[in-house]
């Protein structure tokens, strides 16, 4: 829990980047990420983005898509990840469920948490999501507008 304690601006030390990739609205990313800590986006919100085409394309050019911490541009999801599903069980599962739905083994899990009520969290205080089981393991429900940020370059 103290890593969702207030900071300088709500949960996180700084507000959303300026461009977010899928052309996600950055005041509902910035409400949604740092001054929330159980709604979410609108089900279905990613499907009237540019998320799937630019998804995919990424997919096509590397293999794998990197999703950013909106705020700090650091790494949180990959997808596929290695001895995981397919880019298309994503796609699909993301559909279905109507968030980007991320499994174990896709989570950067130096930088991603789940608190004990289920909420999932960057660690630099982003409200992510929540995670929600099936049948099948752990099911991360993420905020598109959570994971649209861009990689920063690591001080040095």
């Amino acid at each position: 829990e103290t890593i969702m304690s207030p900071k300088a601006h709500g949960t996180s030390a700084t507000p959303v980047q300026e461009n977010l990739k899928y052309g996600v609205d950055r005041s509902k990313a910035d409400q949604i990420c740092n001054f929330n800590r159980h709604y979410a986006e609108h089900r279905g919100y990613w499907t009237k983005t540019k998320f799937f085409e630019e998804a995919k394309a990424e997919y096509e050019e590397k293999g794998e898509v990197t999703f950013y911490d909106s705020n700090t541009g650091k790494a949180l999801f990959v997808v596929p990840a290695r001895d995981g599903r397919t880019f298309q069980d994503f796609i699909k599962e993301t559909l279905t469920h109507g968030w980007p739905s991320f499994r174990d083994e896709e989570c950067i899990w130096d930088e991603v948490r789940v608190l004990n009520d289920g909420e999932t969290v960057s660690l630099d205080g982003t409200h992510l999501g929540h995670n929600l089981p099936d049948s099948t393991g752990n099911r991360y429900c993420i905020n598109l507008v959570s994971i649209a940020g861009s990689p920063v370059e690591n001080e040095s």
